[in-house]
């Protein structure tokens, strides 16, 4: 799962957060369902637009199609037996992650791309 080039895909600016240089990969089992997981963490210095339509070309070349189940404005696509979403950074879901105060990650469009697929 870490090793999908998608998770190295970012716009023009973006770069990978201080603190989060590996992608977090990992696997658990949960109501008897196993996932595997791998996200990666990104600062950009450009709007949400920007990364939303940089990730909504790369995964249709990539064969990744928008989630037919996703909310309206969610960014959450699938491939296989997988499940991409963007998730765009907050201080409360930083502080939520146990990762504090990171202006970096919220100021222009911090984001982390993750993907899952239950096996």
């Amino acid at each position: 799962m870490a090793a999908l080039d998608i998770l190295n895909s970012r716009p023009d600016g973006a770069t990978i957060a201080r603190g989060f240089e590996e992608v977090d990969a990992g696997c658990w089992a949960d109501s008897g369902d196993v996932v595997v997981s791998a996200d990666r963490t990104y600062t950009f210095p450009g709007t949400r637009a920007e990364v939303a339509a940089h990730y909504r070309t790369a995964l249709a070349r990539d064969g990744w199609i928008p989630d037919p189940e996703a909310l309206p404005g969610d960014l959450s696509f699938t491939r296989d037996d997988m499940t991409l979403w963007i998730v765009f950074l907050t201080t409360e879901s930083l502080a939520e992650a146990g990762h504090g105060s990171r202006p970096d990650l919220t100021t222009g469009a911090g984001y982390s791309v993750s993907i899952n697929s239950y096996t």
